[in-house]
């Protein structure tokens, strides 16, 4: 059999240049660049109108500020009661964070591992919510919280309680899914092997099912804070004195009540600035837990 003749390039010889895939590369950086400069724009004019004027504020006839006014923030922290406000969202969200993930770390487990009749079903009916516009929710949920607080002395409405319940509720099932499928991932042999060693199923679940997950569970947590603490519509209506508001409640109040005709948006940017601050700092913490859980979730099934 002839075998096929093959083209050699003399020695010495340059290797051609392949414009194509160097056209490509750069249109890919290109694209890359400018989807960037699309996402931080925002971010940039948020950060230099809070030390802008009033004035300079409303006209927005630069991107820098002539005069650079360091005193917006002190300001803003007084005129919105700002303080408090982050407090009631810090409590809240974190709350809320934890407790999810804890309950749809277990949940999501035992999903995964044990065979019991409806499982299947349970999972899709999880799944199913989501489906379903959470604004529906939102007049059933007011009228049946506050009748729990007429006839049982329940207090749901414009506590903490009542908003970390309302919240963990809305943001459970998602996050039970997500783990569901990183616990489903892991070999049920290593657990099997950790019991023929001596350990129970609690401990070969803490002692191996649990760091292996690990990724997956920073991931939801933080999918779970920043959805809490993004989170208005329901917030807005379940609370009515800033004992118990958060953030985008109060920062929404000063807009649309306190500020009244004279509309100080540069304060508002400034607590825009403060409020993405704790996310900065919880991302910093926990992005390689973060980034490996998103990546491993892509290709579990």
């Amino acid at each position: 059999m002839a075998s096929a003749a093959r083209t050699v390039r003399p020695v010495g010889t340059a290797k051609p240049i392949n414009w194509g895939r160097i056209s490509g590369k750069v249109l890919a950086w290109v694209a890359l660049l400018l989807l960037v400069i699309i996402t931080l724009y925002p971010i940039l004019v948020m950060v230099t109108t809070s030390f802008k004027s009033n004035t300079e504020a409303l006209s927005n006839t630069s991107l820098f500020p002539s005069v650079w006014h360091f005193d917006n923030y002190p300001k803003m922290w007084v005129s919105i009661n700002f303080g408090n406000y982050l407090k009631n969202s810090l409590i809240i969200c974190g709350t809320t964070m934890v407790v999810a993930t804890l309950l749809a770390t277990f949940a999501s487990y035992a999903l995964a591992r044990f065979n019991f009749p409806g499982r299947d079903t349970y999972g899709i009916a999880i799944l199913a919510t989501q489906l379903i516009p959470g604004i529906m929710f939102l007049l059933p949920l007011f009228n049946f919280f506050k009748w729990l607080r007429d006839n049982l002395g329940i207090p749901l409405l414009n506590t903490y309680l009542g908003m970390i319940v309302l919240y963990v509720a809305f943001f459970l099932p998602l996050s039970l899914w997500i783990l569901r499928s990183f616990f489903a991932a892991i070999p049920p042999d290593l657990e099997e092997q950790a019991m023929v060693d001596g350990c129970n199923r609690f401990q070969a679940f803490y002692k191996i099912a649990l760091p292996l997950a690990r990724p997956g569970i920073a991931a939801t947590a933080i999918y779970v804070f920043l959805t809490a603490w993004d989170e208005l519509l329901f917030a807005w209506v379940m609370t009515t004195t800033d004992d118990v508001q958060t953030v985008p409640v109060g920062i929404r109040l000063y807009l649309g009540q306190v500020a009244g005709n004279k509309s100080n948006y540069e304060l508002a940017m400034a607590a825009a600035v403060v409020v993405t601050i704790p996310l900065l700092i919880l991302f910093f913490f926990v992005q390689k837990q973060m980034i490996s859980g998103l990546t491993a979730g892509a290709v579990k099934s």
